[in-house]
Protein backbone atom coordinates (compact mmCIF):
# COMPACT_ATOMS: atom_id res chain seq x y z
CA UNK A 1 0.00 0.00 0.00
CA UNK A 2 1.49 3.35 -1.01
CA UNK A 3 1.20 6.52 1.06
CA UNK A 4 -1.81 7.81 -0.84
CA UNK A 5 -3.72 4.57 -0.41
CA UNK A 6 -2.74 4.41 3.27
CA UNK A 7 -3.94 7.98 3.84
CA UNK A 8 -7.24 7.19 2.11
CA UNK A 9 -7.71 4.08 4.26
CA UNK A 10 -7.01 6.01 7.46
CA UNK A 11 -9.36 8.77 6.38
CA UNK A 12 -12.24 6.30 6.09
CA UNK A 13 -11.94 5.24 9.74
CA UNK A 14 -14.10 7.14 12.27
CA UNK A 15 -12.25 10.05 13.88
CA UNK A 16 -12.93 12.44 16.71
CA UNK A 17 -11.93 16.00 15.88
CA UNK A 18 -10.43 17.52 19.03
CA UNK A 19 -10.78 21.30 19.30
CA UNK A 20 -8.87 22.61 22.29
CA UNK A 21 -5.73 23.97 23.88
CA UNK A 22 -2.39 22.35 24.59
CA UNK A 23 -1.10 21.55 28.07
CA UNK A 24 2.68 21.43 28.29
CA UNK A 25 2.45 19.30 31.46
CA UNK A 26 0.40 16.66 29.64
CA UNK A 27 -2.18 16.54 32.42
CA UNK A 28 -5.13 18.02 30.55
CA UNK A 29 -6.12 19.59 27.24
CA UNK A 30 -5.48 17.92 23.92
CA UNK A 31 -2.85 15.58 25.40
CA UNK A 32 -5.47 14.06 27.70
CA UNK A 33 -8.06 14.05 24.90
CA UNK A 34 -5.83 12.10 22.51
CA UNK A 35 -4.83 9.62 25.21
CA UNK A 36 -8.46 8.97 26.17
CA UNK A 37 -9.92 8.64 22.69
CA UNK A 38 -7.07 6.42 21.47
CA UNK A 39 -7.53 4.08 24.44
CA UNK A 40 -11.17 3.60 23.37
CA UNK A 41 -10.01 2.64 19.90
CA UNK A 42 -10.92 5.73 17.90
CA UNK A 43 -8.57 7.90 15.83
CA UNK A 44 -8.16 11.62 16.41
CA UNK A 45 -7.46 14.78 14.42
CA UNK A 46 -6.82 18.24 15.81
CA UNK A 47 -7.61 21.93 15.76
CA UNK A 48 -5.40 23.67 18.34
CA UNK A 49 -7.04 26.76 19.84
CA UNK A 50 -4.20 27.88 22.11
CA UNK A 51 -0.71 27.03 23.27
CA UNK A 52 -0.21 27.17 27.02
CA UNK A 53 2.74 27.07 29.36
CA UNK A 54 1.68 25.19 32.47
CA UNK A 55 2.73 22.78 35.15
CA UNK A 56 0.48 20.55 37.21
CA UNK A 57 0.08 23.44 39.65
CA UNK A 58 -0.41 26.56 37.53
CA UNK A 59 -0.93 28.09 34.09
CA UNK A 60 1.85 30.59 33.40
CA UNK A 61 1.13 31.72 29.84
CA UNK A 62 -1.58 31.43 27.18
CA UNK A 63 -1.10 32.17 23.48
CA UNK A 64 -4.40 31.88 21.56
CA UNK A 65 -4.47 30.81 17.92
CA UNK A 66 -6.05 33.14 15.40
CA UNK A 67 -9.76 32.40 14.83
CA UNK A 68 -9.19 31.84 11.12
CA UNK A 69 -6.44 29.33 11.83
CA UNK A 70 -8.71 27.38 14.17
CA UNK A 71 -11.50 27.28 11.60
CA UNK A 72 -9.09 26.28 8.83
CA UNK A 73 -7.69 23.45 10.97
CA UNK A 74 -11.22 22.17 11.61
CA UNK A 75 -12.19 22.31 7.95
CA UNK A 76 -8.99 20.56 6.87
CA UNK A 77 -9.54 17.78 9.41
CA UNK A 78 -13.16 17.36 8.34
CA UNK A 79 -12.13 17.18 4.70
CA UNK A 80 -9.30 14.71 5.29
CA UNK A 81 -11.09 12.30 7.61
CA UNK A 82 -14.38 10.65 8.41
CA UNK A 83 -15.06 12.81 11.46
CA UNK A 84 -17.81 11.08 13.41
CA UNK A 85 -17.76 13.35 16.47
CA UNK A 86 -16.20 16.61 17.64
CA UNK A 87 -14.89 17.27 21.15
CA UNK A 88 -14.57 20.94 22.11
CA UNK A 89 -12.53 22.10 25.09
CA UNK A 90 -10.60 25.32 25.72
CA UNK A 91 -11.55 28.11 23.33
CA UNK A 92 -9.68 31.06 24.92
CA UNK A 93 -11.30 33.99 23.07
CA UNK A 94 -14.70 35.20 21.92
CA UNK A 95 -13.48 35.23 18.33
CA UNK A 96 -12.53 31.55 18.52
CA UNK A 97 -15.96 30.71 19.96
CA UNK A 98 -17.54 32.37 16.91
CA UNK A 99 -15.15 30.62 14.51
CA UNK A 100 -15.85 27.17 15.97
CA UNK A 101 -19.60 27.81 15.89
CA UNK A 102 -19.29 28.74 12.22
CA UNK A 103 -17.70 25.41 11.35
CA UNK A 104 -20.33 23.51 13.36
CA UNK A 105 -23.01 25.33 11.36
CA UNK A 106 -21.41 23.92 8.21
CA UNK A 107 -21.42 20.36 9.60
CA UNK A 108 -24.73 19.91 11.46
CA UNK A 109 -24.73 16.10 11.23
CA UNK A 110 -21.51 15.66 13.22
CA UNK A 111 -22.31 15.46 16.96
CA UNK A 112 -20.25 17.81 19.10
CA UNK A 113 -19.44 17.45 22.81
CA UNK A 114 -18.76 20.78 24.54
CA UNK A 115 -16.68 20.71 27.69
CA UNK A 116 -17.06 24.36 28.78
CA UNK A 117 -13.50 24.99 29.94
CA UNK A 118 -13.74 28.33 31.73
CA UNK A 119 -10.84 28.18 34.22
CA UNK A 120 -7.91 25.95 35.13
CA UNK A 121 -7.81 23.89 38.32
CA UNK A 122 -5.51 26.56 39.76
CA UNK A 123 -8.06 29.28 38.95
CA UNK A 124 -6.53 30.86 35.81
CA UNK A 125 -9.22 32.02 33.37
CA UNK A 126 -9.14 29.98 30.13
CA UNK A 127 -11.91 31.90 28.37
CA UNK A 128 -11.99 35.67 28.00
CA UNK A 129 -14.28 37.62 30.29
CA UNK A 130 -17.57 38.34 28.58
CA UNK A 131 -17.39 35.29 26.30
CA UNK A 132 -19.69 33.06 28.34
CA UNK A 133 -22.87 34.67 26.98
CA UNK A 134 -21.51 34.22 23.46
CA UNK A 135 -20.77 30.54 24.12
CA UNK A 136 -24.32 30.01 25.39
CA UNK A 137 -25.95 31.85 22.50
CA UNK A 138 -23.87 30.86 19.47
CA UNK A 139 -22.11 27.58 20.30
CA UNK A 140 -23.99 25.59 22.92
CA UNK A 141 -27.18 25.07 20.85
CA UNK A 142 -25.08 23.48 18.07
CA UNK A 143 -23.60 20.83 20.38
CA UNK A 144 -25.12 17.44 21.10
CA UNK A 145 -24.23 17.78 24.78
CA UNK A 146 -22.52 20.22 27.15
CA UNK A 147 -20.69 18.81 30.20
CA UNK A 148 -20.25 21.41 32.98
CA UNK A 149 -19.07 20.70 36.49
CA UNK A 150 -20.88 22.51 39.30
CA UNK A 151 -18.56 25.53 39.16
CA UNK A 152 -18.89 25.86 35.38
CA UNK A 153 -22.65 25.38 35.62
CA UNK A 154 -22.96 28.27 38.06
CA UNK A 155 -20.86 30.52 35.82
CA UNK A 156 -22.85 29.58 32.73
CA UNK A 157 -26.18 30.51 34.32
CA UNK A 158 -24.84 33.44 36.36
CA UNK A 159 -25.88 31.97 39.72
CA UNK A 160 -24.35 30.95 43.02
CA UNK A 161 -22.79 27.49 43.26
CA UNK A 162 -25.50 24.84 43.60
CA UNK A 163 -25.39 23.36 47.09
CA UNK A 164 -27.67 20.37 46.44
CA UNK A 165 -28.94 18.23 43.59
CA UNK A 166 -32.23 20.12 43.31
CA UNK A 167 -30.39 23.43 42.76
CA UNK A 168 -27.98 21.85 40.26
CA UNK A 169 -30.83 20.36 38.21
CA UNK A 170 -32.65 23.71 38.26
CA UNK A 171 -29.53 25.41 36.89
CA UNK A 172 -29.17 22.68 34.27
CA UNK A 173 -32.72 23.33 33.12
CA UNK A 174 -31.77 26.98 32.62
CA UNK A 175 -29.20 25.80 30.06
CA UNK A 176 -31.86 23.68 28.36
CA UNK A 177 -34.04 26.79 28.24
CA UNK A 178 -31.10 28.54 26.54
CA UNK A 179 -31.40 25.87 23.78
CA UNK A 180 -28.76 23.41 24.95
CA UNK A 181 -29.67 20.03 23.42
CA UNK A 182 -28.52 18.06 26.48
CA UNK A 183 -26.66 18.88 29.69
CA UNK A 184 -24.54 16.51 31.76
CA UNK A 185 -24.06 17.94 35.24
CA UNK A 186 -20.86 16.45 36.62
CA UNK A 187 -20.88 15.63 40.32
CA UNK A 188 -17.15 15.43 40.92
CA UNK A 189 -17.11 18.71 42.86
CA UNK A 190 -19.98 17.67 45.09
CA UNK A 191 -19.63 15.89 48.43
CA UNK A 192 -20.82 12.56 49.77
CA UNK A 193 -19.94 8.91 49.36
CA UNK A 194 -21.35 8.69 45.82
CA UNK A 195 -20.40 10.63 42.69
CA UNK A 196 -23.49 11.25 40.62
CA UNK A 197 -23.62 12.81 37.15
CA UNK A 198 -27.05 13.89 35.90
CA UNK A 199 -28.07 13.92 32.23
CA UNK A 200 -30.79 16.40 31.36
CA UNK A 201 -32.72 16.44 28.07
CA UNK A 202 -35.81 18.45 27.20
CA UNK A 203 -39.03 16.54 27.73
CA UNK A 204 -37.31 13.66 29.54
CA UNK A 205 -36.76 12.74 33.15
CA UNK A 206 -33.19 13.24 34.45
CA UNK A 207 -30.93 10.21 34.05
CA UNK A 208 -28.44 9.58 36.85
CA UNK A 209 -25.06 7.89 36.52
CA UNK A 210 -23.73 6.88 39.91
CA UNK A 211 -20.39 5.50 41.13
CA UNK A 212 -18.54 5.37 44.42
CA UNK A 213 -16.59 8.54 45.19
CA UNK A 214 -12.89 7.73 45.10
CA UNK A 215 -10.37 9.56 47.29
CA UNK A 216 -7.96 10.28 44.45
CA UNK A 217 -6.92 13.49 42.72
CA UNK A 218 -6.29 13.68 38.99
CA UNK A 219 -6.10 16.60 36.57
CA UNK A 220 -7.97 16.45 33.31
CA UNK A 221 -10.92 14.32 34.37
CA UNK A 222 -13.31 16.75 32.67
CA UNK A 223 -11.34 16.49 29.43
CA UNK A 224 -11.32 12.72 29.84
CA UNK A 225 -15.07 12.38 30.35
CA UNK A 226 -16.03 14.61 27.41
CA UNK A 227 -13.48 12.87 25.17
CA UNK A 228 -14.75 9.43 26.16
CA UNK A 229 -18.33 10.48 25.37
CA UNK A 230 -17.21 11.81 21.97
CA UNK A 231 -15.32 8.58 21.24
CA UNK A 232 -18.42 6.49 21.94
CA UNK A 233 -20.60 8.79 19.83
CA UNK A 234 -18.05 8.30 17.03
CA UNK A 235 -18.62 4.55 17.43
CA UNK A 236 -22.35 5.16 16.87
CA UNK A 237 -23.36 4.59 20.49
CA UNK A 238 -26.37 6.43 21.87
CA UNK A 239 -25.86 9.55 23.96
CA UNK A 240 -26.95 7.78 27.13
CA UNK A 241 -24.63 4.83 26.48
CA UNK A 242 -21.78 7.23 25.70
CA UNK A 243 -22.25 9.06 28.98
CA UNK A 244 -22.48 5.79 30.92
CA UNK A 245 -19.32 4.39 29.34
CA UNK A 246 -17.51 7.71 29.78
CA UNK A 247 -18.39 7.85 33.46
CA UNK A 248 -17.11 4.30 33.98
CA UNK A 249 -13.90 5.13 32.09
CA UNK A 250 -13.09 8.01 34.45
CA UNK A 251 -14.07 5.92 37.47
CA UNK A 252 -11.68 3.13 36.49
CA UNK A 253 -8.84 5.62 35.95
CA UNK A 254 -9.38 7.15 39.39
CA UNK A 255 -9.65 3.74 41.01
CA UNK A 256 -6.35 2.70 39.45
CA UNK A 257 -4.64 5.83 40.80
CA UNK A 258 -6.07 5.27 44.27
CA UNK A 259 -4.49 1.80 44.35
CA UNK A 260 -1.02 2.92 43.30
Amino acid sequence: MDRKDEAMALGREPHVLIVGGSDSSGGAGIARDIETIASIGVRTCLAVTALTVQSHEAVMEISPSSPGLVADQMRAALQANKVAAIKIGMLATAEIVVAVAGVLHENPRVPAVLDPVLASTSGRALLEAGSIALMKRDLMPLCRIVTPNLIELALLVGSELAMDEYSAVRQGHQLLAAEAQAVLIKGGHASGLRSTDILLRSGQEPTRFDTSRIAASMRGTGCMLASAIAAHLAKARSLEDGVREGKLFVFEKLRKISRE
